[in-house]
């Protein structure tokens, strides 16, 4: 199938031939501008979003960087208190106040005098598991599960 340009000739002088007439041109230009405003008012929004999501984010990273500097600053003040001083004393240089007595006792003595401690197997037994019937009747009734 070939193209004939004579055949769409007339088609295109007729349009064109449109222009003499100042409505249809004023049209046309009116259409051209508002299609040119919108377009620059969609880049200027998308861009002013990129903005604020870039400053957002440096917000944030100023504010994690001012509570870390806070952080630092009574990290600091505390080393420089008595307390500290004295615990750091005592751990390593097992020094003490004075008038204070260091007591030793045998490590039986201790043991025997001692709470018992929990056993790990009560932690590490398995627990019954609920049919789903009856996980999904406890649910829509808002029923708690009882522990098993």
């Amino acid at each position: 199938m070939k193209i004939n340009m004579q055949d769409y000739l007339p088609r295109i002088q007729a349009w064109l031939g449109n222009f003499r007439d100042i409505r249809f041109t004023g049209q046309v230009v009116f259409v051209v501008l508002v299609l040119l405003l919108s377009w620059s008012g969609i880049k200027t929004i998308q861009t002013n979003y990129e903005l604020q999501k870039q400053i957002a984010g440096l917000q944030q990273k100023n504010n994690l960087l001012k509570l870390k500097n806070q952080n630092q600053q009574l990290q600091n003040q505390y080393y420089g208190t008595d307390t500290f001083l004295e615990l750091q004393a005592r751990q390593n240089f097992g020094l003490g106040r004075p008038g204070e007595k260091e007591l030793l006792v045998p490590e039986a003595v201790a043991l025997a005098n001692a709470p018992a401690l929990p056993t790990d197997s009560a932690k590490n037994a398995p627990k019954k598991q609920r049919s789903n019937f009856q996980a999904w009747l406890d649910f829509f009734l808002h029923r708690q599960p009882l522990e098993r």
